[in-house]
């Protein structure tokens, strides 16, 4: 009968254990020595050897001939405890049996001395799962235990834990696996299974084990069907879209591409790729360019794995850090709607559009993005050198630059500073880039648009006074302005408004109706109206408005219909 491989190659000894050195050679020294401890606690991850070595750790304790403080897995106690045929080393997972009935049975089968072993040992898997009842029946017996009794306690969740519980246990982390050690531990086994297993495809299992031997040996025995078990074949079998066709879609996002990039996504879509699988690949894309971008040395230990290093330097190169920090935030949220979300087909669209043009989300990250690229370009703009004409009698200078900037493509290393493009036909001038000007600030900076020659060189000036000028300017706003604000905005005790040449000043009653109209979207919404009807270009300024001699007062009797109103 056919054994899935995690559980035929499961260690049976300390010194079988991969990667977790730092805790097997501390029991091993505690069984030789005699010194154990009545109550233990494993923590980790799933997949890092917590129950395998509780398991081992109960036939160390009865072994009958231990080696070195290893089970010899040959004596009664340890071929026993193995095929589970002795009843007094009990497994329990807490996750299906977390009632405090179940302890309490627990506590009165633990008195009782064991049958045919030196101790009795209860190894309690997930004990974070217990109930606060449950957990508090263990205590006492946990506690005070008697001579024969071990408890083994196993967690992915250390929080969940009651600090009384962790003070009265003996405890061990397990720690990730690094993933080149997996790599060469599945080689092993493929090697002892007769599959012919490539390196890379090791590598890619190990990367996408997260850390956890127990999830790379089922991805491993999931494999196992192809005769040849290679990057394709293991893609295939997880049914994953491929380094390729990942790094193509978020290619025609930088290029802001979207009929490509759905065009694409659809095409995996029928090819029966599950959405939220496909941006999660993404997000792993996004996350592993960042890490190189952020730690160039480091990278190499920081990334997954799924990705070469060449199609992370093209993207690295092509996008900032605040752009990549965005799309990432961008997926993500998209990762969380698509759990609900009764279409996850239209989520995953959603999220592709808006890779395509992060404009459509608003937020901090977004403008850090918008303006971490204008600096990106800037900086990278072509130098223009005044060379005097030969043969001008005015004295013009001729200027020239040259911008290199070939067409991005996966498949070879990209020059250095590419910037987007929407068409790799559609290039910028090189002269037209170096008089580029960065968008104007919502707050600060003025915009390098040319003003009107005709508009009036002050507020006096103007056609119209500034209260209508703003009753005009909160009109045109007012089907983008969310509903509350529009009456603290018409409201001249709570909200007034100067309008001169080149700048809209607010002025708002302190705490909460300051605290709405201050609110990014808002401003902007005003300004863009502002500037509708004005037709000039202006920025926005908002302050408190204090109390003066000027501002309207309400009559003491108007405030006497407010039944909250008390006067003393």
């Amino acid at each position: 009968m056919y054994q899935a491989l995690y559980r035929k190659w499961r260690p049976k000894t300390f010194d079988e254990v991969v990667g977790q050195k730092h805790i097997t050679e501390t029991l091993k020294n505690q069984i030789s020595t005699g010194r154990t401890s009545h109550a233990y606690l494993f923590i980790g991850t799933r997949g890092t050897g917590k129950t395998t070595c509780a398991k081992i750790l109960a036939k160390a304790l009865n072994c009958e001939h231990p080696v070195d403080g290893n089970p010899c897995g040959k004596c009664p106690a340890c071929l026993g405890i193995e095929d589970g045929s002795i009843m007094d080393v009990v497994e329990i997972d807490a996750a299906s049996n977390n009632g405090v009935d179940n302890v309490r049975q627990l506590r009165e089968e633990a008195v009782f001395s064991p049958v045919s072993v030196k101790k009795r040992v209860y190894i309690i898997d997930e004990v974070h799962m217990l109930s606060t009842a449950a957990f508090n029946a263990l205590l006492k017996i946990l506690e005070e235990p008697p001579e024969h009794l071990v408890f083994i306690l196993a967690t992915t969740e250390l929080n969940k834990v009651p600090a009384t519980i962790l003070s009265r246990c003996q405890r061990h982390s397990f720690k990730r696996l690094d993933a080149q050690l997996i790599a060469d531990h599945l080689e092993h086994v493929a090697q002892c299974e007769n599959l012919r297993l490539e390196r890379s495809a090791a590598e890619l299992i190990a990367g996408l084990a997260e850390g956890g031997m127990r999830d790379a040996l089922s991805l491993l025995d999931q494999c196992s069907g192809e005769s040849d078990i290679d990057t394709d074949a293991v893609y295939s079998a997880m049914g994953l879209t491929g380094n390729r066709r990942t790094a193509q879609l978020l290619d025609y996002a930088v290029k802001k591409n979207t009929d490509e990039a759905l065009k694409l996504f659809d095409s995996l879509w029928r090819d029966g790729k599950d959405p939220a699988t496909l941006l999660y690949e993404l997000n792993t894309l996004l996350r592993d360019c960042l890490m190189l971008s952020v730690a160039p040395k480091a990278g190499a230990d920081l990334i997954s794995g799924r990705f070469s290093r060449d199609i992370l330097g093209v993207f690295c190169k092509k996008l900032t850090k605040a752009e990549l920090i965005n799309r990432i935030n961008i997926v993500s949220d998209s990762l969380l709607k698509i759990r609900d979300s009764k279409s996850a087909k239209l989520t995953a669209e959603l999220c592709i559009i808006s890779l395509c043009d992060p404009r459509l989300t608003e937020g901090v990250d977004e403008l850090r993005a918008r303006i971490s690229r204008i600096e990106e370009d800037l900086k990278h703009a072509p130098v223009r050198t005044a060379v005097p004409a030969a043969e001008d009698d005015d004295d013009e200078e001729e200027f020239h630059s040259t911008l290199d900037e070939p067409p991005f493509d996966l498949d070879e290393p990209p020059a250095p500073q590419p910037r987007y493009e929407d068409d790799p036909a559609d290039e910028l001038d090189p002269a037209d880039f170096a008089e580029y000007q960065p968008e104007d600030d919502l707050l600060d900076k003025k915009s390098p648009v040319e003003l009107n020659p005709d508009a009036p060189a002050s507020a006096a000036d103007a056609p119209q006074d500034n209260e209508s000028l703003w009753a005009a300017i909160v009109e045109n706003a007012e089907e983008s302005l969310p509903r509350g604000v529009i009456p603290i905005l018409t409201n001249p005790v709570q909200t007034r408004c100067t309008v001169s040449y080149d700048t809209l000043a607010l002025e708002v009653v302190p705490g909460f109706f300051y605290n709405a109209v201050n609110n990014q979207a808002v401003l902007m919404r005003l300004r863009e109206a502002a500037n509708a009807v004005t037709g000039r270009s202006l920025k926005i300024t908002i302050s408190e408005l204090r109390e003066d001699n000027d501002k309207p007062k309400r009559d003491i009797e108007e405030l006497r219909k407010f039944k909250e109103t008390r006067f003393v």
